[in-house]
């Protein structure tokens, strides 16, 4: 009992038993046993990170990297350690992320039939997703896509005024899991982008909806928009994006580039840089590197979504909803 006071409760022996006690485990080699602690106080201190993307996608992406360092921001501050949970989209997921000792979940952006949504709901730790989709039993934590899309589009289309016949074209995130690089048009798309069963995944269909919304304002024909559908963030997918729409669109005439983040928009902007077409580009994740490389994007924190997250999954029934976001104009505008 006096060990065990010792490590757990110092305050209640005196200091020179505690020392004795400290230097004899020492020499011993003894530590308590955490997995013990944990079985007895029901508690294991560990958040899990559920991830639907390689484990080195988190470290590559710095979008994916700052959502990380939210959550690690908590953590730190809970004095809790972090499990980073990857997923594949096969039948060993649901037993790997519930096998994993963990006191609750924090979930990156997933599919609505992602069989871990229901599992984690149903274990009985808390658990918030980061983008959705939303699911009884858990915090969704997200800007309204929609929202932000049809503003940031509608801006860079103003900007593009000047440049009088520009055409509209997209750069987008997976639709589902089979993560097919593809270019459609409009009339391709469901005619429902927020409909889940027809685009699982909740935050392409619903910043394809917002697009959509502000080029029919702006008079575009939706069914004629050039959509390039990428397996996965990154410059390198921008890029090679971007080359396979430019070559179905006649002429060279100036483009307006909407993409799904600041990495996509930012390797598309390489692509069109060698074709001397003008352009105005948008993207997503308000990056001082975009800014700085005229490009109109949208700052919604992901390091605050990720602290968000972390908070919701450490307190059962906690707050969700929408977080704040806003339109950043290029610093040469």
């Amino acid at each position: 009992m006096t060990v065990s006071y010792a490590f757990n409760h110092p305050g209640r022996v005196a200091d020179a038993t505690r020392a004795r006690v400290l230097e004899a485990a020492d020499r011993l080699g003894y530590r308590p046993d955490t997995t013990a602690r944990a079985l007895r106080s029901g508690r294991s201190q560990q958040l899990g990170v559920v991830v639907g993307e390689h484990l080195s996608y988190l470290f590559d992406d710095p979008q994916a990297a700052q959502f990380l360092a939210g959550v690690a921001d908590v953590c730190v501050g809970e004095d809790l350690g972090m499990v980073l949970i990857p997923t594949r989209g096969d039948a060993s997921d649901v037993d790997r992320v519930l096998s994993a000792a963990v006191d609750g979940y924090v979930l990156w952006t997933t599919v609505a039939d992602d069989p871990v949504l229901a599992a984690v709901a149903r274990s009985g730790r808390p658990v918030a997703i980061q983008g959705g989709p939303a699911h009884p039993g858990l915090v969704r934590i997200g800007p309204d896509d929609r929202a932000a899309a049809a503003a940031v589009a509608a801006a860079a289309v103003a900007a593009a005024t000047p440049l009088a016949g520009s055409t509209p074209v997209i750069i987008s995130f997976p639709l589902d899991r089979r993560r097919r690089s593809e270019v459609l048009r409009g009339r391709d798309l469901p005619a429902d982008l927020t409909d889940l069963q027809a685009v699982p995944f909740p935050v392409t269909g619903g910043r394809l909806a917002g697009y959509r919304d502000a080029l029919a304002e702006a008079g575009h024909d939706w069914d004629d928009v050039r959509v390039a559908v990428v397996p996965r963030n990154g410059r390198e997918m921008g890029e090679e994006a971007a080359e396979a729409m430019l070559e179905t669109l006649e002429g060279s005439g100036p483009v307006v580039v909407l993409a799904m983040s600041d990495e996509l928009a930012l390797g598309a902007r390489s692509a069109v840089r060698r074709t001397r077409r003008e352009a105005v580009l948008a993207g997503w994740d308000g990056s001082r590197e975009a800014a700085a490389s005229g490009v109109w994007s949208v700052a919604a924190s992901l390091r605050a979504q990720g602290r968000a997250c972390a908070r919701a999954a450490l307190s059962p029934g906690g707050p969700g909803g929408r977080v704040p976001w806003s339109v950043v104009a290029p610093d040469e505008v």
